[in-house]
Formats: structure tokens, C-alpha cells, sequence
């Protein structure tokens, strides 16, 4: 993971596979709302989107800046919280 112009990009080509997606997470969960990071990958990362879907409907945005065929770039932001209640459902782990 490197800082670049006060922006964090995650290279997961240098990452584990195992290790990716705990990072990722970990990463847009310390993001402030309206931050953004950027991921490099080498293959499409479409599952990833999915289990953003799946565990942060609503929270950030996806934006494809390069797809393929041998990188992948996309800025991922952390948009505002989902619970407007301020009640938590228990799943989001209040990130």
C-alpha cells in the first residue's frame, strides 16, 4: 500500500490472495466519508464490487478508471453513513 499526494493506493498484485480483501476492507473502513482510494489489480476485480454490495450497499462509490486487459484501476470512496438513525443493523460493523 503506498500514499501517493495524500491519496492511498493499494497494489494487490504485491498482496496475497488471501490477504486482499481483509485489507481492502480494513482500508475503506479508516477512509473518511468522501475519501477515496485507489486499487491496482491485475485481473477484474467484479467480486470484490459484489461484496461491496453485499456488506456496504449505499456507502461507496466505484468508479473503473483503467479495465484490463493487464491492469485494473479503481477509485474506491467512502460516501456517507447508511444508518440516517443512528441506529446500527449490526452487520456494517458500524464502518
Amino acid at each position: 500500500m503506498t500514499l501517493t499526494s495524500s491519496r492511498t493506493q493499494i497494489d494487490v498484485r504485491a498482496i496475497a490472495p488471501r490477504d486482499r480483501h481483509p485489507i481492502i476492507f480494513s482500508t475503506f473502513r479508516n477512509l473518511g466519508v468522501g475519501e477515496t482510494f485507489e486499487l491496482v489489480s491485475d485481473h477484474d476485480p467484479a467480486p470484490l464490487y459484489d461484496q461491496f454490495q453485499a456488506e456496504r450497499p449505499g456507502r461507496f462509490s466505484w468508479d473503473c478508471r483503467q479495465a484490463g486487459p493487464a491492469v485494473w484501476r479503481v477509485d474506491i470512496q467512502k460516501l456517507g453513513k447508511a444508518h440516517s438513525d443512528g441506529r446500527c443493523c449490526g452487520s456494517c460493523g458500524g464502518a
